[in-house]
């Protein structure tokens, strides 16, 4: 990547959404996984350093917190407007539970690595080489450079 071409660091929604993706909250083009939940260590497309992320127990209680919601709706409306034997019940809600949250781990475990990029946190403050920080509606740097890399602009 050269001095031209290179991307300013995204916003915390963009970045996000690219990482809910699984790909690099950077550039939206390279994977961010090499296996089901390991992060790759850097991305093959613009070089930016995954390494530095460390979502933990984030994205489990993360989606624990929407599947609960989910199906405790989904519950909750077939008891109320359904006669359907316990058995049955018993025998969908489980594996449709199961489904639901191996289905959203990956993706939200990428939307919290994104989060991290966009806010500059664990390592994630330098960007790759030729890159330029964010620049505001005036062409002005909204981070402070220090020793070579880029704070993230303070939230309002």
């Amino acid at each position: 990547m050269t001095e031209t071409d290179a991307l300013p660091r995204s916003g915390i929604v963009p970045s996000m959404m690219r990482g809910f993706r699984c790909r690099c909250s950077h550039c939206g083009e390279g994977r961010m996984f090499g296996r089901f939940l390991k992060v790759r260590p850097k991305c093959e497309s613009c070089g930016l350093e995954l390494r530095h992320h460390r979502a933990d127990d984030l994205p489990p209680y993360v989606v624990i917190f929407i599947v609960a919601h989910i199906v405790g709706y989904l519950i909750l409306e077939t008891e109320l407007r359904l006669d359907v034997p316990l058995w049955v019940q018993l025998a969908i809600w489980p594996p449709v539970t199961l489904v639901l949250a191996l289905a959203l781990l990956q993706p939200v475990k990428g939307a919290v690595v994104g989060l991290q990029y966009a806010l500059g946190m664990h390592g994630f403050a330098t960007l790759p080489s030729g890159a330029r920080p964010n620049l505001d509606a005036a062409g002005e740097a909204t981070g402070a450079a220090i020793d070579g890399r880029i704070s993230p602009a303070p939230l309002a």
